[in-house]
């Protein structure tokens, strides 16, 4: 690979480690296309002088620390990680939904609102989980955020993107997408035809935007390099091999993902619905099994720290909202948005995370693989730059 970021993969990074984010992408891919007013944050026209249309491809759960690991399976993704590879820092939670809105925005996670997989609706008990997400908050309120898309659709970019058929129009699409032409596409074969399809349509200024789903869903429910997780990296590979071959000569791919991923092994999973020490004053709970928000009873606040400090001990670090916050890994937090996070905010170490057996889906406890913390292992993720 071209750069490593020189770490283990269970260090604990903070918010300004390294220099490129996920949330600069389509900044820079604006910005080669001309778009008045854009950054050019990771450096890329110099790069990219002459060309007029950019593919942006996320692959899910595609972390840096997965391209070894995919590299037998992978003969495309591998070369291309051996020479036009470099590292960026996905943000936290680094989580799909996050990640694909702060990819969309091109800001952090507290000003898109965004702020992980599950979070309370402020003033309600409801627990809205961004996948499932139809219309309800509406997106356009819940995610304010003007997105990159549609700053390039008003400078007269032609803009599509390609998804699942199902992601049509959900609330997570508007919000991270909105701006851009929907087409449909399951599977690598058809996401790379799709993308291919739209890049070749009209002569102006071409944004391209691409999301496969298959190497996080495989790692999450058999492992990392498991069989499944093998088969589901030469799929990648054979997407990609497709989209490199088909390239205009006046276009470039950019080929990134949201997270990397961890197998949990049985012995370093919590379990907060079983445990009556780390149900004692919680009105309700949000995020994912590597970070949760832990919403209290009034006045409960430093009894629920207490409890999980003793019980996680050194599997975790557990902090109030503010410290949170002050961290600085959601950057700024407008005060409409500081209630989707918890009043405590649990933030696993090593291979460690916190399951709710009972009272999330029943698949979510059952899992092999997961994200969402601040390890370099989920955080950091590739960015291949091809031009045509």
């Amino acid at each position: 690979m071209s750069e490593s970021p020189g770490v283990a993969p269970l260090t604990v990074l903070g918010p300004d480690h390294g220099g490129g984010r996920l949330a600069d992408v389509l900044p820079s891919a604006l910005a080669v296309l001309g778009v008045p007013g854009s950054a050019d944050p990771l450096g890329l026209v110099p790069a990219l002088a002459g060309v007029r249309r950019v593919a942006v491809l996320l692959v899910d759960g595609l972390g840096w620390y997965q391209l070894p690991t995919a590299a037998p399976y992978a003969p495309t993704l591998a070369g291309l990680a051996a020479t036009v590879a470099r590292p960026l820092i996905a943000g936290f939670p680094s989580t799909t939904p996050t990640s694909l809105v702060s990819l969309g925005t091109g800001v952090a996670p507290g000003a898109h609102g965004v702020l992980g997989f599950t979070v309370r609706v402020p003033g309600t008990d409801r627990v809205l989980t961004h996948t499932d997400w139809a219309a309800d908050p509406s997106p356009l309120t819940w995610q304010p955020v003007t997105t990159q898309l549609e700053r390039a659709r008003a400078a007269g970019v032609a803009v599509t993107v390609v998804s699942r058929p199902e992601f049509g129009g959900s609330g997570l699409t508007v919000a991270a997408n909105r701006g851009g032409d929907f087409r449909g596409a399951a599977g690598g074969e058809a996401v790379a035809a799709a993308m291919l399809a739209a890049l070749a349509t009209g002569g102006g200024p071409t944004l391209v935007s691409g999301y496969h789903a298959d190497l996080d869903r495989y790692g999450h429910v058999y492992g990392v390099d498991s069989e499944p997780w093998r088969v589901a990296a030469t799929e990648v590979d054979t997407m990609l091999a497709r989209l490199v071959d088909g390239l205009p000569s006046d276009a470039a791919l950019l080929v990134t993902a949201d997270h990397g991923q961890l197998d949990v092994p049985a012995a370093h999973r919590f379990d907060l619905d079983t445990d009556p020490r780390l149900r004692t004053g919680l009105r309700l709970v949000a995020g994912e099994a590597r970070v949760r928000y832990l919403h209290v009873e009034p006045g409960a606040v430093d009894d629920v720290l207490a409890a999980w400090s003793e019980v996680l001990g050194d599997a975790a670090r557990v902090r109030t909202r503010d410290e949170a916050v002050a961290t600085g890994w959601f950057g700024p937090v407008p005060e409409e948005h500081l209630g989707r996070i918890g009043d405590v905010v649990v933030t696993c170490n090593d291979t460690y995370a916190v399951m709710a057996s009972r009272t999330e889906r029943p698949m979510a406890s059952k899992l092999v693989a997961y994200h969402g913390s601040d390890t370099a292992a989920e955080l950091t993720v590739p960015l291949l730059v091809v031009r045509g």
